[in-house]
C-alpha cells in the first residue's frame, strides 16, 4: 500500500490550567534547544568534536536529575526529545549547506511550538476534543475530517496568544486521489490581477496587506507610544499581532480555495517558472510581491494537482506568456 503524508492544522482552546502546561512545555523545549546548542558549540570549539543526538539525549537525562533543572521533568519527555532532534536536523542542514548555522530561540519570537510523536495512540481526536500527552483533552475546532494514522502533533502558540495543533497524518494514497475535470489551462500571474488564464479569465487578488495597511499602521503607532514592559504595551502588541494574523488568514483562505478549484477542474496546469526570491530584491515591488504570495500558490498547486491525478507544468521564464 502506497502511503501519503498530509498536515492538518486546527485551532484549539485550552483552559487556563492546560494553557499553563502548554506554555511550560514551550519554555522547556526552548531551553533544551538553546542549552544543547551551546553545549555542542562549546564542544566543537574546545575539542573539534561534534556531539550526536544520542549523546545529547544521554546528557538530557542527566540534566533532568540536576537540582537546578529538575523542573524539566514536568514537561512532556517526548517534546524535549523532539527538540533535540530539531537541533540535530538544524546541524545536518548546516553541514549540507542547506541552511545557516543554528541560532538560539527567543521567547519573544512570533510563534512558539513543540512537537510530540504519537506513541500508543496517545494523540487522538474524541468528538470535539483532542487528547494530548500531559495536557489531556483539549477543545478543538476541527474544520475538516480526515482518515489515517496520526504520526505526530505540533502544538503552537501564535503571537496573538491563540493556540493551534498541527497533525501529521499518514493515509492511503489511493484514498486521497480524486478525479479532475480533465481540462487544460495556462496561468500567468501578475500584480494587478492575481492571474490571467488561457481562457481569457482573470482573478483579482484580495491584497490583504494593502487593504489592512491603514489599520496595521495605526496599531503600530499606538504600540510605539506605550511604556516598555507595561501591561498596556502587551495589550497593544497583541492587537498588532491580531492584525498580522488576519492578513495571513485572508491570504491563506484565498490561496487554498483557488488552488483547490484549479486542481479539481484541470488535468494539466501550466504556470510560469518565476524566480520569486530574485524578484523580491526589487524594493519597489517587494511588498506587493510578498502580498500576493506566488511561491505559496505554486506550492499548493503542486501537491493538489498530484492528489487529483493531474500534472503541473512549469514554463520557461522567458516564454512570452503575458503577450499570448
Amino acid at each position: 500500500m502506497e502511503t501519503y503524508t498530509l498536515g492538518y492544522k486546527f485551532r484549539i482552546y485550552p483552559n487556563k490550567t492546560q494553557a499553563r502546561l502548554i506554555n511550560r512545555t514551550l519554555g522547556c523545549a526552548r531551553f533544551v534547544f538553546n542549552h544543547f546548542l551551546a553545549v555542542r558549540r562549546d564542544e566543537w570549539k574546545a575539542n573539534h568534536h561534534s556531539l550526536t543526538y544520542v549523546k545529547t539525549s544521554q546528557l538530557l537525562t542527566n540534566l533532568k536529575k540536576c537540582e537546578d533543572t529538575s523542573w524539566l521533568s514536568e514537561a512532556d519527555s517526548m517534546a524535549l526529545q523532539e527538540s533535540l532532534r530539531n537541533l540535530d536536523r538544524a546541524y545536518e542542514n548546516f553541514f549540507k549547506k542547506r541552511a545557516g548555522y543554528p541560532r538560539f530561540k527567543s521567547k519573544h519570537s512570533r510563534s512558539q511550538s513543540y512537537r510530540m510523536r504519537n506513541q500508543g495512540n496517545g494523540i487522538r481526536i474524541e468528538g470535539n476534543r483532542i487528547k494530548l500527552p500531559k495536557v489531556g483533552l483539549v477543545k478543538i475546532k476541527q474544520s475538516r475530517t480526515f482518515e489515517g494514522r496520526i504520526l505526530n502533533a505540533t502544538v503552537s502558540r501564535a503571537a496573538s496568544g491563540t493556540y493551534f495543533v498541527s497533525l501529521c497524518v499518514e493515509t492511503d494514497k489511493t484514498a486521497l486521489l480524486h478525479p479532475n475535470g480533465g481540462r487544460q489551462i495556462g496561468i500567468d500571474v501578475g500584480l494587478k490581477a492575481f492571474y490571467s488564464d488561457s481562457d481569457g479569465n482573470t482573478v483579482a487578488s484580495p491584497r490583504p496587506l494593502k487593504s489592512l495597511q491603514r489599520k496595521l499602521r495605526r496599531e503600530q503607532r499606538r504600540l510605539s507610544r506605550k511604556m516598555p514592559q507595561s501591561r498596556n504595551r502587551e495589550n497593544a502588541r497583541i492587537r498588532v499581532a491580531r492584525v498580522h494574523e488576519r492578513i495571513a488568514n485572508i491570504r491563506k483562505d484565498f490561496l487554498h480555495k483557488l488552488s483547490t478549484r484549479l486542481a479539481r477542474e484541470n488535468q494539466t496546469i501550466a504556470v510560469e517558472h518565476l524566480n520569486v526570491k530574485g524578484m523580491l530584491r526589487n524594493h519597489r515591488l517587494a511588498k506587493s510581491i510578498s502580498d500576493v504570495s506566488w511561491s505559496e500558490f505554486f506550492r499548493q498547486l503542486a501537491y493538489k494537482t498530484e492528489l487529483h491525478g493531474g500534472e503541473l507544468l512549469k514554463v520557461d521564464t522567458f516564454y512570452p506568456s503575458s503577450q499570448t
